[in-house]
């Protein structure tokens, strides 16, 4: 497959993606829509006790780890992100237990079913007409129902629901759904190259094998959604690591000679591209390492770009830094015309 940067701004190849396109526009919109269809369920979970604190927090389904790469630091009581099926052992009715996902999800299925048996409070982020939500009858649960089954939503009110339990700082649904329609404003296919950050990334791609990597919790997080999306997009290889080893892989990798003719003597196989994403976070070990993977790009002669997000609360910047991670995916399959 061959890049093409033309069928970036060329209408025709633009209008075959238009269902993606306008898939990742709606994204603050399906934030909006199922922050509003819990608001009753959430302003009801206000009326329970502050005193009443739970022992643990207990989140499983697709949202939960990125419910505690927010919360843990913050959650008054500890917080577990349960990856496996059902519950940990040692769960019981001390504990609250957070299932967020789709209603299909066996797994989902299974933490629900174990709460219930355990008599365990559960707060469930799903469909109020799912089978997910029938399973979860009972006097301890509360269905905080939702539409769109989009991962980011249904985060978001998870988040508003522990925040009314008085387990997790204020998040603005508004602020977060704002920071997603900026992103699409921004990286619209209306805007040409010249102008559009994602259109540009994508072309900087296009020939390259993508390095990512985020220094705090939350850009680590998005790096690895960029990776997957670039991944599904493509069908290339997309790596998001640690610092560390994004070091190894740069020094280990063949200097570039900035005179070599690339059309007389192209280069053998794809060349690394590092993309650091920061959100801002100024922490001394971020700083560090981010001068030590820039560093090794420029010794290695591997070439590298920076997407910041810097407005907003954690998560908003958090949404917009994964959300045009996915502009930059859908451009870059647009132009190998997949």
């Amino acid at each position: 497959m061959v890049f093409d940067e033309g069928r970036l701004d060329d209408e025709q190849a633009l209008s075959r993606a238009d269902a993606q396109m306008r898939e990742l526009a709606g994204s603050g919109a399906r934030v909006r829509v199922d922050a509003h269809a819990a608001e009753e369920a959430v302003a009801s979970l206000r009326q329970v006790e502050r005193d009443e604190r739970p022992r643990a927090v207990v989140a499983a389904g697709p949202g939960a780890r990125l419910l505690r790469a927010v919360l843990e630091p913050v959650c008054p009581v500890p917080f577990v992100a349960w990856p496996g099926a059902g519950l940990p052992g040692w769960t019981g009715s001390l504990d609250l237990v957070v299932v967020t996902g789709s209603p299909a999800a066996a797994a989902a299925q299974v933490a629900v079913t174990d709460a219930v048996r355990r008599g365990c409070p559960l707060l469930l982020v799903a469909p109020a007409a799912s089978p997910l939500a029938e399973h979860a009858a009972s006097r301890w649960s509360t269905v905080l129902p939702t539409t769109s089954g989009d991962p980011l939503a249904t985060t978001v009110v998870a988040l508003a629901a522990l925040e009314a339990r008085g387990l997790a700082p204020r998040f603005d649904a508004d602020e977060i759904a704002d920071a997603l329609d900026a992103v699409a404003v921004a990286c619209s296919p209306f805007l040409d190259l010249g102008s559009n950050r994602a259109k540009q990334v994508a072309t900087a791609l296009a020939d390259a094998t993508p390095l990512l990597w985020g220094g705090s919790v939350l850009t680590a997080r998005a790096a690895r959604r960029w990776a997957e999306a670039l991944r599904r997009g493509t069908g290339r290889t997309a790596l998001a690591a640690e610092a560390a080893d994004l070091v190894a892989l740069l020094e280990s990798s063949a200097p570039r000679d900035i005179f070599a003719d690339p059309y007389e003597d192209p280069p053998a196989g794809a060349q690394p591209y590092l993309v650091v994403l920061d959100d801002g976070v100024d922490a001394p070990g971020t700083r560090v390492e981010q001068g030590e993977l820039l560093a090794a790009a420029e010794r290695s002669g591997v070439r590298h770009d920076r997407v910041e997000a810097q407005e907003g609360g954690a998560l908003a910047r958090y949404a917009r830094l994964t959300l045009t991670g996915q502009y930059v995916a859908a451009y870059l399959g647009i132009g190998l015309d997949r």
